[in-house]
């Protein structure tokens, strides 16, 4: 070849070996398989949770009240006291009310002796109407002192029902009496905390004014606000996980889902009985979280989460058939740990590239890599 031509071919050359080098290197690998990693489309149980914050409530709490009206003699207890059932909070003078016990127990006494009384006049009066009976048939018979002793008879009998009726009306004021002044020691009608006191010793307290405000703090149980649509799987007697702020972890267990819906939160109130309050130290209002099962536990069909792309706005997960990469448009639900939940567009057993899907291209030939699938 003459030099000029060699030197044409040669800047020829030079002059596309730049373009070679910038072709993109699919064009060269169009038909070149793809290695891959693969995890199968398969079914399990739909546990998804979700965080709802709860608080600490107690069953028992309110204010210990006066059962009557009376000064106050004696404080027992202070705010912060832990009480017993039966431990006396307080007591109210008495004076007045134990003489109105001794006047009502003198009243029924004197009630019983009437009617002791009336018996006696009773029975004298029948005495006599059985010795006018006994004498019908002699000329000693008068029917007129029979009629007599009839009518006692009726009589007395009559005022020994009223005496009667004095005695109960006297016992039961002196029952009342007795109440009152029993009442006047105000206990503790269950375990508690004192958390308020409403009065001092000197002043007068009215029939029902607060003496004391108590909660149990031994039978808390917890109430959180669930969203409606997601009660569905807590019936009475599901046991869910929770944590309380310093990391403590316990579980709980539903009691009730009370059935009325809060309007502005669309929530409905839920308590939970904990597991563990011997080792829980807790207080009322104290918040813990409380993770809540979306629904009632069901098998899903679930595909990992690696193995879903995003492409133009769809849900694309790739699956190898026939040895090539096929894509599949997705319908994903919940998230059940590191899978999705697929609702539609896969089948169990379809094998889902988890990993090298990123640069796939429909039909392209794949190769699974070794332990994977």
């Amino acid at each position: 070849m003459p030099r000029l031509a060699r030197s044409a071919a040669l800047l020829l050359g030079l002059w596309a070996l730049p373009l070679l080098l910038s072709m993109p290197d699919s064009a060269h690998a169009q038909g070149r398989a793809a290695a891959v990693a693969v995890d199968p489309v398969t079914r399990q149980p739909l546990t998804a949770t979700v965080e709802v914050l709860g608080r600490f409530v107690a069953r028992q709490s309110g204010t210990i009240a006066a059962r009557i009206a009376e000064r106050v003699d004696e404080i027992a207890v202070q705010v912060g006291d832990r009480v017993a059932r039966g431990q006396v909070i307080a007591r109210l003078s008495s004076d007045r009310l134990a003489a109105e016990r001794a006047r009502m127990d003198a009243q029924a006494k004197a009630a019983a002796s009437n009617i002791a009384r009336e018996r006696a006049n009773l029975g004298k009066a029948q005495q006599t109407l059985e010795r006018q009976n006994r004498l019908r048939g002699s000329t000693a018979y008068r029917s007129d002192r029979t009629e007599d002793a009839e009518r006692d008879v009726e009589a007395l009998r009559a005022s020994l029902r009223s005496a009667e009726a004095d005695a109960a009306d006297a016992k039961a004021q002196l029952d009342l009496a007795e109440i009152a002044l029993a009442d006047a020691t105000i206990t503790a009608p269950y375990d508690g905390v004192v958390t308020v006191k409403h009065v001092s010793v000197g002043s007068y307290v009215r029939l029902g004014d607060p003496v004391v405000t108590m909660l149990n703090h031994l039978e808390l149980e917890i109430e959180a606000d669930v969203p409606a649509n997601r009660t569905g799987g807590l019936a009475p007697g599901t046991l869910v996980e929770g944590t309380l702020q310093d990391g403590t972890r316990l579980r709980a267990m539903v009691r009730a889902v009370v059935p009325e819906e809060n309007t502005r939160t669309r929530t409905l109130a839920v308590r939970f009985m904990p597991q563990e309050t011997a080792s829980v130290a807790n207080a009322a209002n104290q918040a813990v979280t409380l993770a809540v099962p979306l629904d009632r536990s069901r098998q899903v069909l679930t595909v990992d989460k690696d193995a879903v792309t995003v492409q133009r706005g769809e849900n694309i997960v790739f699956i190898v058939e026939d040895g090539k990469a096929v894509p599949r448009s997705v319908r994903l639900g919940e998230s059940v740990g590191n899978r999705f939940e697929v609702i539609s567009g896969l089948e169990e057993g379809d094998l889902a590239v988890i990993r090298g899907n990123e640069v796939l291209r429909p039909g392209q030939p794949v190769t699974i890599g070794e332990g994977q699938g």
